[in-house]
């Protein structure tokens, strides 16, 4: 038993039963046994690879998306580039490297690192070197420039909230315990208001999921988008408006169970891109795959170009990695990517044209 396991059993115990989201919360954040305070999740020796951990090439590309896009909109200066979730730091690292022979861009740009934890701040530092940033707590802290903003792999960490569809309404998942271990039960069935509009497309039975804290922070940053302009990017995996439990954990690049050694796992859920789509209002947005995207935005011929440097091992790690990324049978179509604009700007470049 994990301490923030024993922790959790002697909370419900005393108090009852607590949502998924607050379970999550703890695993994750809790200041003393929580996963982000107590290891380092990124990379071969963590418990997950992220795509800017697999190649170069996803944060090169989506970093000359962005500079194109500057250059699409007149070139605004100063303004904030900026990322939310930044892990180890590598892909503002890469993004900065692709971009430094953008006439003028690096000296119109204010970094902005958006991360509250004082370790991997520490990281994020000797990852872009030499280059001044600025780490700030949450995006409501953004300075009021125009904003071209990346989020990868930042929204499925958020706690989520999970309901089971029943005749008589709807059934939250909970976090129970018998004394001994922890279990998942459903709370008896209620109507719930935020699901209103998922009556018409699901039925008894079916499972939906919610992220409280998901739609407020792209409100927050379509609404500075919207008054100074630029775009955000999302990429992470998930779909529009999803039904079905994708509640779960990973622990040494495997799947593991989400309840068992509390605090020594990560987890996740997918995230729902049509709720975030909804959050952005008044902004436009655009969706598409991971794997289109990055074709749309010429990664066969970097793929090429940093192939013809390798040879042996080397060149099968690239062209593995270059799979990974893009085939639909690995993280291609499983991750979406989603751009979000100013009213009256066109759509950022890579994504499918309104």
């Amino acid at each position: 038993m994990t301490p923030l396991e024993d922790l959790l059993i002697r909370r419900i115990a005393a108090t009852g039963p607590i949502r998924l989201a607050d379970y999550m919360a703890e695993c994750l954040l809790h200041p003393t046994h929580g996963y982000y305070t107590t290891r380092m999740p990124f990379g071969r020796a963590g418990d997950f690879t992220t795509a800017p951990e697999i190649s170069q090439m996803f944060g090169e590309l989506l970093g000359l998306c962005l500079a194109q896009y500057w250059l699409d909109l007149g070139r605004p200066s100063p303004f904030a580039l900026a990322e939310v979730g930044p892990g180890r730091g590598t892909l503002m690292a890469d993004v900065l490297r692709a971009t430094a022979r953008v006439p003028g861009f690096h000296d119109a740009m204010r970094v902005v690192m958006i991360d509250a934890s004082p370790r991997l701040r520490e990281i994020q530092r000797t990852a872009l070197g030499t280059t001044p940033a600025t780490w700030v707590d949450h995006a409501a802290e953004l300075p009021d420039l125009p904003l071209f903003l990346l989020a990868n792999e930042f929204f499925d960490a958020l706690p989520i909230r999970q309901f089971t569809r029943d005749p008589a309404g709807w059934r939250e998942t909970m976090v129970t315990t018998d004394g001994a271990r922890l279990s998942i039960a459903l709370a008896a069935p209620a109507p719930i208001a935020l699901l209103d509009d998922r009556l018409t497309d699901t039925a008894p039975g079916d499972i939906v999921e919610v992220c409280p804290a998901a739609a407020p922070i792209m409100a927050e940053i379509a609404a500075r988008i919207a008054r100074h302009g630029g775009a955000a990017l999302i990429v992470d995996y998930g779909d529009r408006h999803l039904t079905g439990d994708s509640f779960q954990a990973l622990r040494n690049h495997a799947y593991a169970d989400p309840l068992a050694e509390p605090g020594l796992a990560d987890l996740t859920a997918h995230v729902d891109f049509q709720t975030l789509a909804e959050a952005a209002a008044p902004c436009p947005h655009a969706f598409t795959t991971q794997g289109a995207l990055l074709t749309a935005l010429g990664i066969d011929a970097r793929a090429a170009t940093l192939g013809n440097r390798l040879d042996g091992q080397a060149l099968q790690s690239h062209l593995a990695a270059t799979r990974r990324l893009t085939h639909p049978a690995e993280m291609g179509t499983l991750f979406k990517a989603l751009a979000i604009h100013a009213p009256g700007t066109p759509v950022p470049p890579g994504f499918p044209q309104s």
